[in-house]
């Protein structure tokens, strides 16, 4: 069986409330290195066998109605591994993009990336934005994906805009404030993430959506990422509705609940 194709209720002990489910789920997946090393495999074959996991988180975000998922695939820091483990990634990026379009297209998700695009090789560059414009008109989901991000860069980039902006005469230094700084992030259009999973069991962001992260929920596991699967993903959801979100307030009955916060 593929393994995207599992029904949901294949997993009756993981009962997850469809009105309390995140709006965004950001994804760092980690691993593939280990995972591959451990059985005595190349590391690419670690990356390859990932994709298999996309495929299953995408499908299973989509089947319970989850309208932002963004993965972490790769950052502005992997461009210093190997070439050719670069290469590869670079040529498996171009192949998913390729043999998804149609099941994207079938399923109502439409792609956006962020990150810095013009460090991608053209052939990567031209199916992206092939696919981005494919899937443009599509309204159920909407998977980022963070090609070549950092988070350090992306609020450096937003603050040298603002910054010409009030050497320019456009915008005075008092007008500068949180809600102007996020509209020149890169996620200007996307809502900030409710949940952030990462794998592996590595306990840190590795510079990811930093201003956008603030008041997300994190999930970390052991479950390396070719291993990730449609259990783990409702194990994080089930983590995630178990938890209060109190935005910087009290526990006291003014704390925000799960399906107001992510109505807001």
């Amino acid at each position: 069986m593929e393994a995207s194709s599992l029904p949901l209720s294949e997993f009756p002990n993981l009962s997850v409330d469809p009105a309390r489910l995140p709006r965004h789920v950001a994804i760092v997946m980690d691993g593939n290195g280990r995972w591959a090393r451990v059985r005595g495999l190349n590391r690419c074959e670690g990356h390859r066998r990932g994709k298999d996991s996309v495929r299953a988180v995408v499908e299973t975000a989509r089947q319970l109605g989850i309208p932002y998922l963004t993965l972490f695939a790769f950052s502005n820091e992997n461009w210093q591994r190997p070439k050719t483990e670069v290469r590869f990634l670079m040529q498996l990026f171009h192949r998913y993009l390729i043999t998804e379009s149609k099941r994207l297209m079938k399923r109502d998700i439409r792609v956006v990336a962020i990150g810095e695009m013009s460090r991608l090789p053209a052939a990567v560059r031209r199916v992206l934005s092939d696919t981005i414009r494919l899937t443009a008109g599509n309204r159920t989901m909407t998977v980022v994906l963070a090609l070549s991000y950092g988070g350090r860069q992306d609020v450096v980039e937003a603050a040298r805009r603002i910054a010409e902006a009030v050497a320019a005469g456009r915008i005075k230094p008092e007008q500068v404030d949180e809600r102007m700084l996020q509209r020149e992030l890169l996620t200007w259009n996307i809502p900030d993430p409710d949940l952030l999973i990462r794998t592996s069991g590595e306990l840190r962001l590795s510079n990811f959506l930093l201003f956008q992260l603030a008041y997300t929920e994190l999930y970390f596991t052991e479950t390396l990422w070719p291993d990730f699967r449609e259990r783990d993903l409702l194990r994080a959801l089930c983590a995630y509705q178990g938890r209060t979100r109190r935005f910087g307030m009290v526990d006291d009955g003014a704390s925000i609940s799960l399906s107001a916060a992510n109505q807001a």
